[in-house]
């Protein structure tokens, strides 16, 4: 067991919660961190559950492999606090607990708290969506990421350098929404690949384009790469058009 000062704790989680978020996440790094305090308290346990994932239907994923530990705990039913014990997931790593939270918040329940826009609606979708009984769980999370400002670890996920949206159009037709970043821009790889006749994949880490990876930004929890990188693959012709700030593909 790790015990350690806030500011520790907060360094320790950030690195992960950061790389998660790169890695298309839909958690702002401010809410998970904020989420593991409030569920941890400040504690680093050796089975590596930050969130209070519970066993559920048992079945293994590949960040889960089945280990569980039985832990005292508490719920709010029917307004009332309820003392209880239940069976927890164990993870290998804090990664594999960050991954495994996030194919958690794929399931339909959790939609609106994947297409929330900033912390706070987050924060108040993960209540809504039953992640928890606390009545009180969005607005402790809320005061948690205001009392450590916890947005700077959002900020910091976030892609260096000003995005500017650029225009792809294919054959003259709109195609995608692109982002212009110090110079280069950034496409949509899955819906402009298909557009291109390309197989677009994920390797865990990066986008791959027929099974090559590619350098990769996450814009909107989205793998994104360089439009040249994406034509060169297609054989397509690339032009670019400064003022309307608009690439244009053709093959």
């Amino acid at each position: 067991m790790l015990s350690m000062t806030r500011e520790e704790f907060f360094a320790r989680l950030a690195p992960f919660a950061i790389r998660a978020r790169r890695e298309g996440s839909p958690m702002f790094p401010s809410v998970r961190l904020a989420q593991n305090l409030l569920e941890t308290g400040g504690v680093i346990h050796p089975w590596n559950n930050l969130g209070g994932i519970k066993v559920g239907s048992g079945r293994v994923t590949p960040y889960w492999r089945g280990a569980s530990v039985n832990r005292k705990t508490w719920e709010v039913y029917d307004g009332r606090k309820v003392n209880i014990s239940a069976d927890f997931r164990a993870y290998d790593t804090l990664y594999d607990y960050y991954k495994d939270q996030d194919l958690l918040l794929q399931l339909p329940r959790y939609e609106r708290v994947r297409n929330a826009d900033t912390p706070e609606e987050q924060a108040r979708m993960l209540q809504a969506s039953g992640y928890a009984t606390d009545p009180q769980y969005a607005s402790k999370l809320i005061n948690i990421i205001n009392q450590y400002n916890l947005k700077r670890f959002d900020n910091e996920a976030a892609v260096d350098g000003e995005a500017v949206p650029a225009q792809v159009l294919l054959e003259g037709k709109i195609a995608a929404t692109g982002y212009l970043v110090e110079g280069q821009t950034w496409v949509p790889a899955r819906h402009l690949g298909k557009l291109l006749g390309l197989y677009i994949g994920w390797n865990g880490k990066e986008v791959t384009v027929n099974g090559k990876p590619r350098t990769t930004r996450i814009f909107e929890g989205r793998g994104y790469v360089p439009v040249r990188e994406l034509a060169e693959a297609a054989g397509a012709a690339v032009q670019w058009e400064q003022e309307t700030r608009t690439v244009r593909l053709s093959r």
